[in-house]
């Protein structure tokens, strides 16, 4: 039984995912895609319907408690390694994007500023994840065979069985431990593919203090997803 991408109910719009795995429907708020309704195989379009109308109460009171979206506008403030920065533009001055006094200036016209700013985050992560990544896979005696940064929905990071890495370019919003302790993660996988004790160890050496970031990633994580488009 195929569904529709979207369901509206009450005039919010609510995401439907099919899942061969799920038992019951599940109701979560995503960070980027909102209300997203899990359906089990046998699970009707009239079920969802109904699902959702008791969950109404759930759903607008969690919409409103969500951060608010910061979208990369002019004088919109972005944290870099978790430092806020204003973004301000300088449509003459022909010099892309580059940061001084504090500041992040974009260069050129106005609706170029948010792909601008997206492309020099996406830079600036790989410029930090790739060399970081290279260190610590050598002092576990691997290498990785590709190290890609992208727009992960429901990760920081992956680690793939062939050891291909691939990050989320939102760890560059995050204070440096943060992203330092999610690349020691990854690189870790390539010895552990699990989070065993035996995993924990090996992130335990690549990067000691590791447990303070995790926990700021558990608890601050979700709202580095309202910056950007």
């Amino acid at each position: 039984m195929t569904i529709p991408p979207n369901l509206i109910i009450n005039g919010i719009s609510v995401a439907l995912r099919r899942s061969e795995r799920t038992r019951r429907l599940i109701l979560k708020l995503d960070p980027l895609a909102g209300p997203v309704l899990t359906m089990p195989p046998k699970a009707s379009i009239a079920d969802a319907k109904l699902f959702l109308e008791r969950h109404h109460d759930w759903i607008t009171t969690r919409l409103a408690l969500a951060p608010e979206r910061v979208p990369f506008t002019t004088d919109a403030q972005i944290p870099l390694l978790g430092v806020p920065h204003p973004i301000r533009h300088a449509p003459l001055a022909r010099r892309g994007v580059w940061l001084e006094d504090g500041a992040l200036f974009v260069s050129g016209r106005p609706e170029h500023v948010p792909r601008r700013v997206g492309d020099f985050l996406k830079a600036e992560t790989e410029k930090r994840v790739r060399p970081l990544a290279f260190d610590l896979s050598a002092k576990i005696g691997k290498t990785p065979t590709r190290i890609t940064v992208r727009s992960l929905k429901s990760r920081w990071g992956s680690c793939s069985s062939a050891h291909d890495l691939s990050f989320s370019w939102r760890l560059i919003l995050a204070p440096a431990p943060v992203l330092d302790y999610v690349v020691a993660h990854e690189v870790a996988h390539m010895a552990e593919m699990n989070h065993s004790p035996a995993f924990w160890l090996v992130v335990g050496e690549l990067y000691p203090n590791f447990k303070e970031p995790r926990r700021w990633l558990k608890t601050h994580g979700a709202d580095l997803f309202r910056y950007g488009a």
